[in-house]
């Protein structure tokens, strides 16, 4: 019988040693500035209780999630009966009580209500963890991935969304990858859809209208048509697809669209201030593009939305995102907390930097600055003290393990990228002097111990 060839789940990936030190080198980049906006770390489990999760992405995120099942003989407690109906959702809730989590937000809404009286608000904390997406594999969309997220809760100044655009140009400035921050307000989508007589019908329009860059302006009508949205609120909301010009121009236009509802000029309003403040303070390399068919089709966000997307390369998905989510911890308990925060997707952003070439030169597959070589016992005995004195000095050493051929040694080091070869047989263990070869130039030098470390 065949041996079969191990495998790993769609939508998922081993990293080699150079692509760590890459996403290491976003990780760094990313958290740095978090750190000098104000921000602390925090941690969450990997699945939370399905019904934290539930109920907060929309129909299409909920579909999304994957359940874990239950320990144990998960179906002996499911009747017979509803195991022959074949309704999935309702056996889930049978077998499952807990899920990986979905994204990062939601589990930190459920931190800040469970640690309420431990925080101090405003509470700004940044979170770099895994999520779980049951999505359909593609370039740029994995089933696992990580995120990066940052969010201020117990606060609705609009200082905050003005913060969060200089961290988003911040970071893309220091990863040399200029950005387009792509914002609207959910009061208009609101707003639009009190004029167009559709508020029952809310999250079927923001949905539709969040795919208009990706299926085209037609496909997106013909999705509202399908979910019931009528002809004449179609012709309202038409001025949409079309409208262009700077801010100042465009919410001259939506005004006079949204002239009636209270809702809408709020959000105008809104994002008005986030506009005025931005120019006031300046951005270093992003542009801030006010974009009113932006929707985000996830149910918690009630004030501003933010998009990220690269102004390089060919990548067209977004690598960031986030926005206002003054109800989210009411639906935990905790009422009247008001919360804003954005994520950098760092899988998309690896994309971008690997596809234009902005990473720094980083070590191909190993950190090791020298290697000593393995002469036999004695030898490798005398190469470890060495080797503990330069570690305590910063320096990454190690020995090679076994007495093998030179050949294969120097052939390790080289493939590794190892700079320095040491080579440390009796003679040199005699004089107290280590010879020290440059696997590059390909020169030879006898260094005293003592000096070792400040020549590495």
């Amino acid at each position: 019988m065949a041996i079969q060839k191990p495998s790993i789940p769609k939508g998922t990936r081993d990293f080699s040693p150079l692509e760590v030190n890459r996403r290491q080198y976003i990780i760094n980049t990313i958290k740095k500035q978090f750190v000098l906006f104000g921000f602390s770390p925090i941690e969450t489990p990997s699945f939370e209780n399905l019904s934290t999760l539930t109920g907060k992405y929309g129909e299409e995120g909920d579909r999304l999630i994957f359940k874990i099942l239950n320990s144990g003989d998960y179906l002996s407690k499911v009747d017979e009966q509803l195991l022959a109906e074949k309704n999935s959702q309702k056996v889930i809730a049978k077998i499952s009580e807990k899920a990986l989590r979905y994204d990062l937000t939601v589990p930190f809404a459920r931190y800040v209500v469970q640690h309420q009286n431990d925080i101090t608000f405003p509470f700004k904390r940044y979170q770099i963890q895994p999520v779980w997406r049951a999505d359909r594999p593609q370039k740029g969309r994995f089933r696992e991935f990580f995120q990066c997220d940052a969010d201020v809760v117990g606060s609705d100044s609009l200082l905050q969304e003005v913060d969060f655009v200089q961290l988003y140009d911040s970071v893309f400035t220091q990863l040399n990858a200029p950005v387009e921050i792509h914002i609207n307000n959910r009061k208009i989508l609101s707003g639009l859809a009190e004029v167009a007589d559709i508020s029952a019908q809310l999250i079927d329009f923001t949905v539709a209208l969040d795919k208009l860059d990706k299926i085209g302006e037609e496909a997106v009508k013909e999705e509202m048509r399908g979910k019931g949205i009528s002809e004449s609120a179609i012709e309202i909301l038409s001025p949409l697809f079309s409208m262009n010009g700077d801010y100042k121009t465009q919410f001259s236009q939506l005004k006079e669209i949204l002239k009636t509802s209270e809702t809408g000029l709020k959000g105008i309003e809104e994002l008005e201030f986030v506009f005025e403040n931005t120019e006031n303070i300046g951005l270093q390399s992003a542009d801030l593009i006010l974009n009113l068919t932006l929707a985000r089709g996830l149910d918690y966000y009630t004030g501003a939305i933010f998009e990220v997307k690269a102004k390089i390369g060919e990548f067209s998905s977004s690598i960031g995102g986030g926005g206002r989510y003054d109800d989210l911890t009411g639906i935990f308990g905790l009422k009247d907390i008001s919360g804003v925060g954005i994520s950098f997707g760092l899988d998309r952003i690896y994309l971008v930097l690997e596809d234009n070439n902005l990473f720094p030169a980083l070590e191909d597959s190993t950190n090791i600055q020298a290697l000593f070589i393995n002469f036999g016992t004695k030898e490798a005995a005398h190469a470890m003290k060495l080797v503990k004195q330069l570690r305590s000095q910063g320096i990454n050493t190690e020995v090679y393990p076994d007495d093998a051929k030179m050949k294969k040694q120097m052939g390790y080091a080289d493939k590794k990228g190892i700079k320095k070869v040491i080579l440390l047989g009796e003679k040199e263990i005699e004089e107290q002097k280590a010879t020290v070869k440059d696997m590059i130039s390909g020169e030879q030098t006898e260094i005293a111990f003592a000096d070792l470390a400040n020549a590495l």
